[in-house]
């Protein structure tokens, strides 16, 4: 079944309430209803199916004792090592626990609720030999709101994060529920259930393949999709505020570049503004505007189009099973297919194009701010936008706040896929480093939607002053204005301008200022 992004639904992951898992896949909002806004989970019935006869073929394996990794044999180097039947469960058992290594500051609420729906996902091909009770417990603690302790630093690409996530279904760990921090037994007994052992191959499957990476990825993508469309709008707002010229968006020029996305954006720029006085005002008043207004459509439609190649192979790996073996049923009978599904370089890889398309999201957002609070620069704006400049700052400190995360951003952007450290007696030899790739880019689009809402309320501040020289704001534009209006009131003079920041920051990451804008302009192509 094909796996696509419908952009015009991003929004809507705040108002799912439940999710069914079968032969459709997820999509990307709905995988974001569940991990961050606490969605239920259900399966279908051919989602129990698929999986029950996983199972049968695993146990069938276990009765024959066929040589397949991870059921009959040891982990990593210790392959080479049989495992007696009597010993089957222990080895489960001490997979879980072994692997519970990472250290430091825990995940949050919402990467750890990811990974356990990725796995739901991937186990639940029906080729992992996992059993339905154990996928029913892991939907269980999501949908009572168990959230696992689960330390983040340490981690190749999902080992330790995954052992520390499954752990507390032996009762073993901490988890967090009702807002208190306690024992994973404490936990499950607190939601009627009783810790779990681990059947022959369980405990592989819950500390292997691409979920961890591929989850948090997942949320980045959601975030930077966001964070794309949200630009736009900024942009839009930002040739109104310097009085541009519309003519840089011309249909036109846009059609001589090949890229959709570059046409896609100036249309977007357009529709938004198209009754708007001040452009058709301004429209032949110079030659040509900074690159910061003329370059828009380029530089956002670029950025647009890294996130779009990333979202083809994140949402393709999260319709896929990344176990490791997998069971294959064949004839009546199976075989276990030894491999590397595993890795996650197709979600991580993309996790590490996210920051780069992000970070260029951010430099032109940053330069905007920069340019409307510079009164070198700005067209006859005060200082740093303030009322009384000089006795107030306003938002000069507040562009400070944009350029250091930009720096950040940056900072943050190196690619993790491109080195590798060899584990496990080098049996592992090239490793991934996903999971730092895919926390490295959730962590790089959050900074990015506080870029965009500086910038965001840094325009709403420009609008209040433009105002009084100039009429006929679109009408898309000053939506976004009133909006932000309703959380951040006007500047008469310094404040503690740090809730603001935050207060506009959370318009665009749960999607409000693009709900604002489509509500009048429609759908913003990607």
């Amino acid at each position: 079944m094909e796996v696509s992004l419908d952009i015009s639904k991003i929004t809507e992951a705040k108002r799912i309430r439940q999710i069914r898992l079968g032969a459709a896949p997820v999509t990307l909002e709905e995988f974001v209803a569940v991990a961050r806004f606490g969605a239920k989970v259900s399966f279908s019935q051919e989602y129990l199916e698929q999986v029950t006869r996983s199972r049968q073929l695993a146990e069938k394996f276990l009765t024959e004792n066929r040589k397949v990794y991870g059921l009959t044999t040891g982990f990593g180097d210790n392959v080479r090592k049989i495992i007696p039947q009597e010993q089957a469960v222990e080895l489960q058992v001490n997979i879980l626990r072994s692997h519970s290594v990472s250290v430091g500051e825990p995940l949050k609420k919402e990467c750890v609720r990811a990974i356990w729906l990725m796995q739901l996902l991937s186990l639940g091909k029906g080729y992992s030999g996992i059993r339905p009770e154990t996928l029913s417990l892991i939907a269980e603690c999501l949908n009572n709101d168990v959230t696992p302790y689960v330390p983040q630093d340490g981690s190749v690409q999902y080992l330790a994060i995954e052992g520390q996530i499954n752990l507390i279904l032996m009762g073993e760990g901490r988890a967090w529920h009702n807002g208190r921090l306690m024992s994973g037994a404490e936990a499950l007994a607190e939601i009627g259930q009783k810790p779990w052992t681990p059947a022959p191959k369980e405990g592989l499957c819950l500390t292997n393949g691409a979920n961890a990476a591929t989850g948090v990825s997942a949320l980045a993508l959601y975030d930077n999709l966001i964070a794309a469309q949200t630009a736009d709008i900024a942009a839009a707002m930002a040739f109104e505020a310097f009085r541009g010229t519309i003519l840089a968006c011309d249909e036109r020029l846009h059609s001589l570049k090949k890229h959709p996305e570059q046409a896609n954006c100036a249309a977007n720029i357009r529709t938004m503004l198209s009754d708007s006085a001040i452009m058709k005002k301004y429209i032949h008043a110079k030659v040509q505007d900074a690159y910061i207004l003329r370059c828009i459509p380029q530089m956002h439609g670029a950025s647009k189009r890294f996130i779009k190649d990333c979202a083809a192979n994140i949402l393709e790996e999260m319709a896929s099973c990344s176990d490791n073996p997998v069971l294959f049923p064949e004839d009546g009978d199976g075989t276990a297919l030894m491999g590397a599904n595993f890795d996650s370089t197709f979600a991580s890889g993309s996790a590490d194009i996210l920051c780069m398309a992000a970070a260029n999201l951010a430099k032109f957002s940053e330069r905007r701010t920069d340019r409307l609070t510079n009164r070198y620069l700005n067209q006859a704006y005060p200082a740093f936008l303030a009322e009384r400049p000089g006795v107030d700052n306003c938002y000069m400190i507040v562009q400070y706040t944009a350029a250091a995360l930009v720096g950040e951003i940056r900072s943050l952007s190196a690619p993790a896929t491109a080195d590798s450290v060899p584990t496990c007696a080098n049996w592992e030899d090239p490793v991934s480093m996903g999971w730092w790739a895919a926390r490295k880019s959730l962590m790089v689009a959050k900074k990015l939607h506080y870029v965009l809402g500086i910038e965001l309320m840094a325009m709403t501040r420009a609008f209040d002053l433009l105002q009084k020289e100039e009429e006929g704001f679109a009408s898309a534009t000053k939506a976004v204005h009133d909006k932000i209006r309703e959380v951040v009131p006007p500047v008469e003079k310094d404040r503690y301008f740090g809730p603001d920041i935050e207060s506009t920051a959370a318009l665009v990451s749960d999607g409000t200022i693009i709900e604002t804008a489509e509500e009048i302009a429609g759908t913003l192509a990607l």
